[in-house]
């Protein structure tokens, strides 16, 4: 059982301005543990910090002091030592258009990782390997993308190449940045159930990165709030959403949307009187509403 473990992680940028120089301390101080079929979110405002968290988890960028532990073990940061621990450690980003290469098929996505890991050998056991991975992530028959270029995809469909490929060698910490930003609502909720299905059935461990707390309170077993680079609170999501220590966790429940509180809204908006365009009347029209 393979545990991941962030202690105590900090990451400093120095900025200059001119003749001068200054430290922005974009994380501070954070510390969590992620085993295997637990998913933990971490919540917080863009410029928060929790993106800086994943990159420095999935060594893409190095901490200015504290540790990322797996099984007890300090993370590799080169030589076959790093390869082994992305072979355990595997991170979906953002904006699926822009981590696949528009140049490349589906098929050479999935196949280098394949190839690289030493998942299978041979093109047509590499080949086979890809079209399992497609049919995985619910892209049927898995013959029918592995030819095609990104752009020929949706945006769900791109995300799902992507979670595939970080599936090709068999992680066990999966780190989620924001998967479901950039696709839209109609299709987000499919995307955040394989997730959720692939850690049931592949036992992973989720990292899920996210500004949403409604989804993070549906997708989470763990839920963690940052601010300015600091875990303000953390708990249960229900304990953490429902009664809310922090303040600025306070004005994130605020801000989600509440059907009860538009209602109200709605109701009200019925008795305001029509507004003028020129000498037009204008049906009024509530507005901010969802």
């Amino acid at each position: 059982m393979t545990t991941l473990q962030v202690k105590n992680l900090c990451k400093d940028f120095r900025l200059r301005s001119g003749m001068k120089t200054s430290i922005l301390s974009a994380v501070k101080d954070v510390s969590f543990e992620l085993v295997p079929g637990r998913t933990i979110a971490l919540v917080g405002q863009s410029g928060s910090g929790k993106s800086t968290v994943a990159r420095m988890i999935a060594q893409l960028e190095r901490p200015t002091s504290g540790e990322i532990l797996l099984d007890g073990k300090p993370a590799a940061t080169r030589g076959g030592g790093l390869k082994r621990y992305r072979e355990e450690v595997q991170m979906v980003f953002q904006d699926p258009f822009a981590s696949l290469n528009a140049f490349h098929r589906v098929g050479h996505h999935l196949e280098r990782p394949i190839i690289l890991h030493k998942i299978a050998s041979g093109r047509e056991a590499v080949r086979a390997k890809a079209i399992e991975l497609l049919e995985r992530v619910q892209l049927t028959p898995g013959e029918d993308y592995i030819d095609r270029r990104p752009h020929e995809l949706s945006g769900g469909q791109r995300q799902r190449v992507a979670i595939a490929r970080a599936l090709a060698p068999s992680p066990s910490v999966l780190i989620a940045d924001e998967p479901v930003s950039m696709l839209d609502v109609s299709i987000r909720l499919g995307v955040l159930n394989l997730l959720a299905d692939l850690q049931r059935s592949e036992n992973l461990g989720v990292l899920y990165i996210t500004h949403d707390l409604a989804t993070a309170r549906h997708f989470s077993d763990h839920l963690m709030v940052m601010y300015k680079g600091e875990v303000v609170e953390e708990g249960t999501p229900d304990d953490v959403i429902l009664h809310p220590q922090a303040e600025f966790t306070r004005k994130l429940t605020m801000a989600a949307p509440e059907p009860a509180r538009n209602e109200r809204f709605l109701r009200a908006a019925k008795n305001y009187p029509p507004r003028t365009q020129g000498s037009t009347a204008v049906e009024d029209q509530p507005r901010g509403v969802a």
